[in-house]
């Protein structure tokens, strides 16, 4: 759009900021108590908390069924197709037998459709929650404990069942870890997760899953490394093994990721066309076990299958609170993250859609999932990404579809989960794997972030290396702490600026960035782009005093070396005239002897009052003396010291980027009027905000020597009055501006 040049004419009077509270009428806004309504009771407040904890009381009742209800069915129903070989393949990514994939498909699905404020994301089972998981359940139930003493084979079972149980009390541990956050409306913890570092991380994560498969892919029996470098570990120990590499696995894998991919091509070119997306998963799954069945793929080449899977549900089981304390760390960690995926996704339906999504409330659903889901023996999920756009792009508009899907998911449960029990474990490793194409696309970030923004580069690339390295729970702090700590740093280093008047404008900019900005004559305009607290005021004020080119603090010492000298010499000048004094006062009157008696008696009386005079007048020049050398000490100035006087006569403090006020800043800004009045230069503040005045007049900045008229509305304020108000060493005043 292009802007025509039109001028505007302002005439107001110039004002400081006692002038501006009287023309606004400022007074200090009444703060709202909003606590006191937490404890208020009454009918509209109960209905309102009700409505809040239980947002499906508010739509379902207005859901229009003839609009939606159709395509919430079919939606429901792509999304269990779907979420059926995810659950499966998830499950055994999270270290579980593949059942417990559907288990956690379903329980967790069903409560957040009661609970959860989103109407577009598909609650579940997801590859990043999945391989934390995993890495909890294998660093702590590792196969080395379960070897028999006879054979020294893994029992198998007892392995399973100890990770079932740390997965089940984990997922309650985040569980309470969420909804209790989210009650005390802690949902702001996921804005310290920047973009730059989620992405890095699920990146990472990504590359771990793959990295966990490639023992599926290949069929070997791989040692359980945990904790930092273990995937490196991993890596080593596969490309060792390779020779023993089973060909049946490999091919297994091989032929299912082709097909996958070949759907996933056709369904992105034939989308127009299509009603529902090709299920290239299930129809992968479905064909994959009728061949494994009818060729024998377990007996006669070797490849490991699922096994049996049980049919029906699993009665509810108390977690173990004994696991509490090794499993805190990582229930946190898993906690924080499956929030912010789920919230960044939720957020992104709810703009495309026109609707909001409360993310306190968000935090209670998904922990409510997470919790109710482990008493029935689920591990932790969050949302994924795939179903979830699958879930928008087929019709989906309410949480109806997530609930058909659950409920699909228990029909598979109970009577056709038996069924797969010859599924490969390769063809999940290569779902999986090819289900990661999404996040490993993301390496793409580097060379965008590396044009857009190189601060936000090295927090996605520290956030990537500290997972990759360090694994994901203790990643994730690196990762966290890393980014907080470049938030300082970068506080830190502002940039300082001296400011210049644009021509016949109002407007003052950076002289180094724009050349037609002009200093004005004897005004120093100084700005910092961050705000001023304990961390980089010293740095403000050091960078305050280089830019204005002059060296503050070795003329305050010159000049008081100087005026030291000046009184210590007044003090050995009245030394000596008193010692002139005294000595004058003890001389002894001449007697003429010839004189007569009574010559005698007046002429000592007469000389004894005429010396007493001369004294007394002697003292009185002292007084006087020492009283107008003192005058002249304390109105010594540069000049008259013969010191180098700077060439500006007011400084002007740009403090519109403060955002708040602590005591060190209220001392540094004290500290800096004090010193450039010391060598002669008066301090202005312009373009304060009022919650920063409020602060100012809390913290007892203003007193009699700096008054609300040293700040004013604008920088223009205090340049123009500045140039009203020349000291009186200042010969003619400059005019610098004409609106």
């Amino acid at each position: 759009m292009e802007l025509r040049r039109r001028d505007y004419h302002v005439e107001r009077p110039l004002l400081n900021q006692e002038q501006l509270e009287e023309l606004g009428h400022w007074g200090s806004a009444t703060g709202t108590r909003q606590w006191r309504t937490w404890f208020q009771c009454s009918r509209a407040r109960a209905r309102a908390l009700l409505l809040q904890h239980l947002p499906i009381l508010a739509w379902l009742p207005q859901y229009p069924v003839r609009d939606w209800l159709l395509g919430d069915l079919l939606s429901g129903l792509s999304v269990a197709i779907m979420q059926l070989p995810q659950g499966l393949a998830y499950a055994l990514l999270a270290g579980l037998p593949p059942v417990f994939g559907l288990y956690s498909s379903f329980y967790p699905v069903f409560i957040y459709f009661l609970f959860g404020t989103s109407r577009h994301i598909s609650v579940g089972t997801f590859a990043v929650m999945s391989v934390m998981v995993g890495s909890v359940t294998e660093s702590l139930a590792p196969d080395e404990a379960f070897l028999e003493a006879l054979n020294s084979t893994v029992n198998k079972e007892a392995r399973d069942n100890e990770r079932v149980r740390l997965a089940s009390t984990l997922s309650v541990l985040v569980g309470l870890f969420q909804v209790g956050l989210g009650l005390v409306h802690f949902g702001f913890v996921v804005t310290y997760l920047s973009e730059p570092l989620v992405r890095g991380y699920t990146t990472a994560a990504a590359v771990q899953v793959f990295v966990s498969q490639l023992k599926y892919v290949f069929g070997l029996q791989l040692s359980s490394f945990s904790g930092p470098l273990s995937l490196i570990y991993t890596v080593l120990e596969v490309c060792w093994k390779l020779p023993q590499s089973v060909v049946g696995a490999v091919v297994t894998a091989f032929v299912t990721g082709v097909v996958l991919v070949v759907v996933k091509l056709l369904n992105d070119k034939l989308r127009r066309h299509l009603p529902l997306p090709l299920p290239g998963e299930l129809l992968t799954l479905i064909g994959a076990t009728g061949i494994s069945y009818s060729a024998g793929l377990k007996h006669r080449f070797g490849v490991d299958v699922v096994g049996p899977i049980p049919a029906g549900l699993v009665p509810p089981v108390a977690p173990s609170p004994q696991l509490f304390a090794k499993l805190v760390g990582n229930a946190f960690a898993i906690a924080v993250v499956g929030f912010a995926i789920a919230i960044s996704l939720g957020k992104i339906f709810a703009l495309r859609h026109g609707y909001r999504v409360d993310s306190n409330q968000e935090l209670v659903a998904l922990g409510l999932s997470n919790l109710i889901g482990g008493i029935f023996q689920c591990f932790p999920v969050s949302c994924s990404m795939s179903r979830s756009l699958v879930q928008e792009s087929t019709g989906g508009n309410t949480q109806v579809a997530g609930a058909t899907a659950s409920l699909f998911i228990l029909i598979i449960i109970i009577k056709v989960g038996e069924l797969f029990q010859e599924l490969p474990k390769a063809v999940l490793a290569a779902i999986i794997i090819v289900n990661l194409k999404g996040m490993l696309m993301q390496l793409a970030d580097i060379r965008a972030l590396w044009k857009a923004n190189r601060v936000d580069l090295l927090i996605w690339l520290v956030t990537f290396v500290a997972t990759i390295l360090l694994n994901l729970d203790l990643g994730l702090a690196v990762a966290i702490a890393f980014s907080l700590l470049l938030v300082v740093v970068r506080t830190q280093l502002p940039h300082y600026s001296i400011l210049g008047q644009v021509p016949d404008t109002d407007i003052y900019r950076d002289v180094a960035e724009y050349s037609e900005a002009r200093e004005v004559p004897g005004v120093k305009v100084f700005r910092s782009s961050a705000t001023m607290y304990f961390a980089n005021a010293e740095l403000y004020s050091d960078a305050l005093k280089q830019r204005c080119g002059v060296d503050v603090d070795h003329l305050i010492s010159q000049k008081k070396k100087l005026l030291k000298k000046q009184e210590l010499k007044l003090k050995q000048r009245q030394k000596e005239l008193r010692k002139q004094a005294a000595a004058s006062k003890g001389t002894p009157a001449s007697i003429d002897v010839n004189a007569s008696d009574g010559n005698i008696k007046s002429n000592t009386v007469e000389g004894f009052k005429a010396e007493q005079v001369s004294t007394e007048n002697e003292l009185q020049k002292i007084a006087a003396g020492g009283q107008e050398d003192a005058k002249a000490a304390a109105v010594c100035t540069l000049r008259a010291l013969g010191l180098p006087q700077p060439d500006f006569h007011s400084l002007v403090l740009d403090l519109s980027t403060l955002s708040y006020v602590d005591t060190v800043c209220l001392k540094s800004l004290k500290n800096i009027f004090r010193d450039f009045r010391e060598i002669e230069v008066e301090v202005y503040m312009a373009a304060c905000h009022t919650p920063v005045v409020t602060q100012l007049e809390a913290g007892h900045f203003f007193d009699a020597s700096i008054t609300k008229q040293h700040l004013f509305a604008s920088v223009h304020d205090a340049v123009v009055f500045a140039l009203q108000h020349l000291p009186s060493n200042q010969v003619s005043p400059v005019l610098v501006t004409k609106l």
